[in-house]
């Protein structure tokens, strides 16, 4: 049959695949505390740039660090997509703003409920604020958060914390998600290195 006979409406907007069905993604953000320039460039580089890839829309960075935003906006030109990062912000009044537009607040640290127990609740929110600390987290991010979540009780990297919550939160597989824009795309094989 026809692709084009098949195309159908929508919402009055025209989609050609079961794809263009599925609800729109979540709103996520990472927000980034603590963040010391000289000791966590390459930790919180990594941070934004997994946010990135598993489908955040961006990093807002309490520090500043405009060597740490200028490397990402590099890796988005290159590779794609319309990440951004917001330099220097103020947590305290970002968090507010983001819960006063309906956004809920997920902390993500060792202590706090186990991820697996919170993961439910925290998919059937549509506007989503992550937070990873780097130094001690300021005590009262503990009272601001709508979760403050374990993700798992050991010491662990900020990276994988992230990782681990935004996979399992996912309404589809991010690691399959497409980066409009891209000068560089990776060709998936068996063995050896394709990028076109």
């Amino acid at each position: 049959m026809d692709a084009d006979l098949c195309r159908i409406m929508v919402e009055n907007k025209p989609f050609n695949s079961l794809a263009d069905l599925q609800s729109p993604m979540k709103q996520i953000v990472i927000l980034r505390i603590g963040h010391r320039p000289e000791r966590d460039k390459r930790i919180t580089t990594h941070v934004g740039l997994t946010a990135r890839a598993l489908g955040a829309e961006g990093m807002l960075l309490a520090s500043e660090d405009k060597k740490l935003v200028s490397n990402i906006e590099d890796v988005v030109q290159r590779w794609g997509g319309d990440f951004y990062v917001k330099n220097d912000v103020n947590w305290k009044h970002e968090i507010k703003k983001w819960k006063d537009d309906g956004g809920k607040v997920c902390h993500l640290s060792m202590y706090g409920i186990n991820l697996p127990d919170a993961v439910d609740d925290i998919k059937r929110c549509d506007k989503l604020m992550i937070v990873v600390g780097a130094e001690k987290v300021p005590a009262g991010m503990y009272e601001l958060a709508d979760w403050n979540i374990a993700v798992g009780n050991q010491p662990h990297s900020e990276v994988a914390a992230v990782a681990l919550t935004m996979d399992r939160i996912a309404e589809n597989d991010p690691l399959k998600k497409e980066f409009e824009g891209a000068e560089l795309t990776i060709v998936p094989m068996e063995r050896g290195k394709r990028v076109v």
